[in-house]
């Protein structure tokens, strides 16, 4: 039996992006669609922590609203403990599974709202899904959340504006956790922070992993806090996964194209004096990809076969799976 928590199978999802249907009619112009996901599957263990790197716009925050229930799939299917969670966001145990299943939001900035104290920002949860009887019982259980994330029980009478970045995504973090969830899906959870606080936030969400036994989705584009906080990361292109791989043997023996590109643009401590490689050429239009592997025009191994047949995901050694005719055909 699979110990996955979350089992993401073929999953799609694509917008209208047509113009106004009386600008098509006078302008003889199709409907037109974003391909955001395209086909993308993965599995999370339970206590585990799943990363989604890429550029922006390549998808990552498409399948985080996926699976949170934002959105809903084109194609393809997200399985929950087991159940098929878009079915049961639609039926009358929706209320439950939201309980189970949380998100952080990107900026702390724009995620809280300003005119209310952080006490009802936190207690919130508790109210909509009937966690806490009354007012005193509600008002204590928002000041262990704020303490268990590192504030102080009398900061629930402040407003937003009166915190620092940091300290507003631990009062997001703090809302999360409300409903004693089991699956928190991160986007981009430190990417507004400075530097020294991105660290501070990082290493309580590890703390809160542990002690709680949660299970993360981590979406970031900074492949050192990628680093830091995975067990395992998928690598996105144009809506779609190219490889995955337990952190340890990505970061050690990249194998697809686009990973070692992604890679080698990252400063290194033991090599000061090696010079950066910059991320070459721009991201296709998603709007029209390239025929073949979405890749190739960036790609230094590309062949005619590249440009012609779009690659599947293959196993490769130590529990890996790569999306490439380059490094199957050994060319690379």
């Amino acid at each position: 039996m699979s110990d996955a928590l979350v089992q993401v199978q073929d999953l799609s999802r694509r917008f209208d992006v047509s113009a106004p249907w009386l600008t098509r009619v006078i302008e003889r112009r199709p409907r037109q669609w974003l391909q955001a996901v395209d086909g993308v599957s993965f599995e999370i263990e339970r206590g585990r922590t799943l990363a989604l790197v890429g550029e922006s716009g390549c998808g990552k925050s498409t399948v985080a609203r996926v699976l949170v229930g934002l959105y809903a799939p084109s194609a393809g299917q997200v399985l929950f403990d087991g159940r098929d969670a878009h079915a049961v966001y639609a039926s009358a145990d929706a209320l439950a599974l939201r309980r189970r299943v949380q998100m952080i939001f990107q900026d702390p900035y724009a995620s809280l709202n300003p005119r209310w104290r952080v006490g009802d920002i936190v207690g919130e949860p508790l109210r909509e899904h009937g966690l806490a009887p009354d007012a005193a019982a509600r008002e204590g259980r928002v000041a262990e959340l704020l303490q268990s994330v590192g504030l102080a029980a009398a900061d629930g009478a402040k407003f937003p504006h009166q915190f620092s970045g940091g300290q507003r995504q631990r009062v997001s973090i703090a809302r999360a956790l409300a409903t004693a969830p089991e699956f928190l899906v991160c986007d981009e959870p430190t990417s507004a922070l400075d530097v020294s606080v991105q660290a501070q936030v990082l290493n309580l969400m590890k703390d809160l992993q542990r002690e709680r036994g949660l299970t993360y989705l981590f979406i970031s584009h900074n492949l050192a806090v990628v680093r830091h906080v995975s067990d395992e990361v998928g690598v996105m292109y144009l809506g779609r996964l190219v490889e995955r791989a337990p952190t340890r043997r990505l970061f050690a023996m990249p194998r697809h194209p686009y990973t070692r590109m992604l890679l080698d643009a990252i400063p290194s401590l033991a090599a000061p004096g090696r010079a950066r490689t910059p991320v070459q050429g721009d991201v296709p239009n998603p709007l029209q990809p390239p025929s073949g592997c979405g890749f190739h025009p960036r790609c230094p191994l590309a062949n005619a076969r590249c440009r012609a047949e779009r690659p599947v995901l293959r196993a490769v050694d130590e529990g890996g799976v790569v999306a490439c005719h380059a490094v199957e055909e050994g060319r690379g």
